[in-house]
């Protein structure tokens, strides 16, 4: 895995093999930042990172100047492994060590973006309950955007809030709002 872009442009990451993620692809992760690039000024940008894993997105945001970043994953080895190289990197990265759901529930701050890359696995359901949970609370600001990276045969174009899909390769952007 790689940064794109930003301040640690070119940057090669590796992971320890032991973890339990599926990273975003250097591809897909570049068309979501052009998208993100021209609809947000990313350095102005609240962003929470679900079921952050390796971190990837997270310090992708951070080299391209986000200066408030939450990344959750439930797993010790990626907090672990995220607080590591974000300080390495010199990134403020704030780790929380928490199942998603959990912490959704319960979580009282608002944030601008909102990212989450569960487990493909997961099913219909328990994703199309996370996009229910955070848009029925106040996780996402009022002109916040949820974007819910999935595999290409769910389709969450039903699910309250939904506006627009990106596909690349066998992942898929969907992207949702409170509007």
């Amino acid at each position: 895995m790689r940064i794109i872009s930003g301040t640690h442009k070119g940057k090669r990451l590796r992971a320890p093999k032991n973890l339990p993620v599926r990273p975003t692809t250097d591809f897909a992760k570049e068309s979501l930042f052009n998208i993100l690039g021209n609809r947000i000024d990313i350095a102005d940008t609240k962003v929470l990172d679900l079921f952050a894993g390796t971190g990837n997105i997270s310090y992708e945001f951070a080299s391209r100047g986000a200066k408030d970043i939450t990344a959750v994953d439930q797993h010790y080895g990626c907090c672990k492994y995220i607080n590591a190289t974000a300080k390495e990197l010199d990134f403020n990265i704030r780790v929380v060590k928490s199942d998603v759901f959990a912490f959704v529930a319960k979580h009282l701050e608002s944030y601008d973006l909102i990212f989450a890359d569960p487990p493909y696995d997961l099913g219909e359901e328990a994703f199309s309950n996370l996009v229910n949970k955070v848009l029925a609370g106040d996780l996402l600001a009022a002109d916040g955007i949820l974007i819910v990276e999935h595999p290409k045969h769910l389709d969450l174009s039903e699910v309250l809030g939904f506006f627009e899909l990106r596909r690349y390769g066998g992942s898929c952007f969907s992207f949702f709002n409170k509007k």
